[in-house]
């Protein structure tokens, strides 16, 4: 239980570090596509503007910068301008009409290119443009990327004009840095993982101590009880030849056993929930173990007046503990058995599951709340007042079917509808 405990709290821990590191990671890398989708954009929206190519305001920037002081009203203002078309980011470079690499196809009304200009790239010839110009006229999009070049469409002559802007250096800088951060976050992830993974042994160490100390006090407290327990038997027994039968006497020799069994139940509780290592698994025929099992109960059930059948799928095997799966029949049928009215019924089901088995115990009960459900599991829980020890079970019975599937490296629930309680319990097979 100490390692399960430790493997869930280090795959929590892990799976938040995950969680947290994932959405930082995207939205850096969201704001860095997004902030290279927005600068060759505004790039392809100055390129579509001038029908395709830089105005030539941008060859002049660096000699119209050098006589800034010159008092030209005319000047100044067709500087403005071009400033006010190529706001924002490397725009007012006036190196980017260098720095850009771009091509262009102009269509007329019936579809058809016109004209095509590659001037301002090397790494794509003529024919290779009209057919990504063809490609994206067909699609009909108004913007996006055909491969690493980012184009723009728009009306142009009754016509249209694809402007595709080179965004080679700029995606490739974004997947260097997009695959570098998920590099260190899984180098962080590793880390973390490693120092968690050491941690973690001291974190539930105090958990441990505790867990050991109880089932240590249930053995030693089973084995100190066995000799009072022993000497009062035998004490009654004496009285008895001495005194005759009394009701006195017998409730004294009935007490004594309910303690008894109590404290091997309890017993057996640990030690299962230690891993189940006390049991065999070997093939059996499952069916034949759950039927011979299951028939004990119909005489009682008989006289107790429940409807008592049976559904077993016949030559079905499993590999686990033969004695561990008849005492899990038996518990989860004399739950049955107690809780069920008369008048009820019950049935008990296996079938094949995959290559496991499902073993299933439905029964007539009260309408038991959600919330009980999930604990019905636990130790000395009872759903209403009317589980309680006068019934004869101790509240722990199905606590051991649960440990008993659990070894079997199974699961076991129960469920709850039109007034009847089904539990059901799933074994893998080998």
């Amino acid at each position: 239980m100490i390692r399960k405990l430790r493997i869930k709290f280090v795959a929590a821990a892990m799976l938040s570090l995950l969680v947290v590191l994932a959405a930082l990671m995207g939205s850096v890398n969201l704001v860095n596509y997004r902030s290279v989708v927005s600068d060759a954009d505004a790039v392809l929206a100055l390129l579509a503007e001038n029908s395709g190519s830089f105005p030539d305001s941008f060859g002049a920037r660096a000699d119209r910068r050098a006589g800034w002081d010159e008092q030209d009203d005319g000047f100044e203002r067709r500087d403005m301008g071009d400033r006010k078309l190529a706001r924002g980011g490397r725009m007012d470079s006036p190196e980017m009409p260098y720095e850009s690499r771009y091509f262009s196809a102009r269509f007329d009304e019936a579809g058809e290119i016109v004209c095509v200009d590659t001037g301002m790239i090397a790494a794509v010839d003529e024919e290779q443009a009209a057919g990504y110009a063809a490609a994206v006229y067909s699609s009909g999009a108004a913007r996006g990327f055909r491969g690493d070049y980012r184009f723009i469409r728009t009306d142009a002559d009754g016509g249209a004009l694809i402007v595709f802007l080179d965004c080679g250096r700029t995606l490739a800088s974004f997947r260097t840095f997009l695959l570098d951060s998920v590099a260190i976050a899984a180098i962080g992830l590793a880390s973390v993982f490693v120092l968690i993974s050491v941690l973690s042994a001291r974190i539930v160490r105090p958990v441990a101590e505790s867990y050991e100390k109880q089932k240590r006090f249930i053995t030693d407290a089973s084995h100190e009880l066995k000799t009072p327990l022993a000497i009062i038997e035998a004490d009654a027994d004496a009285l008895e030849m001495d005194v005759g039968v009394s009701e006195w006497l017998e409730d004294i020799r009935t007490q004594a056993t309910r303690l008894s069994d109590l404290t091997k139940s309890l017993v057996s509780l640990a030690r299962m929930e230690e891993g189940g290592g006390q049991f065999q698994m070997i093939d059996f025929p499952v069916s034949d173990v759950v039927g011979e099992a299951a028939q004990s109960f119909q005489a009682p059930a008989k006289v107790q007046d429940k409807d008592f059948s049976l559904r077993i799928q016949p030559m079905l095997t499993l590999c686990g503990d033969e004695k561990a799966v008849r005492q899990l029949v038996g518990i989860l049928l004399d739950n049955a058995l107690k809780y069920t009215p008369e008048g009820g019924r019950i049935l008990l089901s296996l079938e094949k599951q995959g290559k496991g088995v499902r073993l299933t115990v439905t029964n007539t009960a009260e309408a038991i709340d959600e919330k009980a459900l999930a604990h019905l599991f636990d130790r000395f829980y009872r759903a209403d007042a009317s589980r309680n020890s006068a019934t004869g079970g101790y509240g722990i019975g199905l606590s051991i079917a649960q440990a008993i599937v659990t070894a079997h490296k199974g699961k076991i629930a129960a469920t709850a509808s039109g007034g009847e309680l089904t539990i059901s319990a799933t074994m893998p097979g080998a």
